[in-house]
């Protein structure tokens, strides 16, 4: 199965430059993948306003072998487009920029960076990541490579799926959502990132790019009214290389969509 989905991977990008560096079939068969998506299910966190992911069984387990002999079965899901890892598309938050199934394909595959902020986030759970720590990411690691994706990790994967760790509250509806604590990126960093590293998308491991106390989401706005869309409740950041990796983000992609689960993985090289 692994090596079905590495020749399959490799057909999308062959012959092409993803990142810093060639991806072509050799590449993919001495690479590494980490998948960067929390499983869907009855756990799965969405914002306090919204209704839980169901997976409905429509087959009993008595009905699924048919009188023709073969194994059947089917389910039925019911889920929001905002919920679990998942993908924010322009539209979200920015009148006429893109839907959903409009996004460039190549806005969702290119070169990786972490940027590690979780000692920061350890100790303020409001924490919004600055142009500063970026700035310092990059004196240590060099200057992001124009047109990255880049992934900000705040640590707060490990407490998934524990709404009142992850989320700083259980509480539903509006109230919940007034009680929301979680770190997000400061919106002047996200006009910088644009601005200044003409990045291709960003991305987070807790429940919104902006902070858990946002009220008018303007990190939200200063990416996707530029067409920079967002992944949000990333898993396994932790398991990445500062640098040096490839992003793949592939969302189920529905016509008109605000935004829909997403499949993310991670590309590095097996010596890391």
């Amino acid at each position: 199965m692994a090596s079905t989905l590495i020749t399959a991977l490799s057909f999308i990008v062959s012959a092409g430059c993803v990142g810093d560096r060639l991806i072509g079939r050799i590449a993919w068969e001495q690479s590494r993948i980490v998948d960067l998506t929390h499983s869907f299910g009855g756990d799965t966190i969405v914002w306090p306003t919204e209704q839980d992911f169901k997976l409905i069984v429509q087959h009993a387990e008595h009905t699924e072998h048919t009188e023709l002999g073969y194994y059947y079965s089917s389910n039925r899901i019911e889920m929001q487009e905002h919920g679990g890892t998942h993908i924010d598309a322009p539209i979200h938050f920015s009148e006429g920029k893109q839907t959903l199934d409009q996004i460039p394909m190549e806005h969702l595959i290119g070169a990786g960076v972490r940027i590690d902020v979780t000692e920061s986030c350890g100790r303020d759970q409001d924490y919004r990541v600055a142009i500063s720590d970026i700035e310092r990411w990059e004196a240590k690691h060099g200057q992001t490579p124009y047109g990255a994706i880049v992934l900000l990790d705040t640590g707060y994967a490990k407490f998934w799926p524990n709404r009142k760790a992850y989320l700083g509250t259980e509480l539903r509806g509006p109230e919940g959502v007034r009680a929301l604590h979680f770190p997000g990126l400061h919106p002047e960093a996200a006009a910088w990132l644009v601005r200044k590293r003409h990045v291709k998308a960003v991305g987070i491991d807790t429940a919104s790019i902006d902070d858990g106390q946002s009220t008018a989401f303007e990190t939200h706005v200063a990416l996707l009214s530029h067409n920079v869309p967002v992944f949000e409740n990333l898993a396994n950041l932790d398991d990445l290389p500062d640098r040096g990796f490839d992003v793949i983000a592939l969302p189920m992609k529905i016509k008109g969509g605000t935004g829909g689960p997403l499949r993310i993985i991670a590309v590095l090289p097996t010596s890391r």
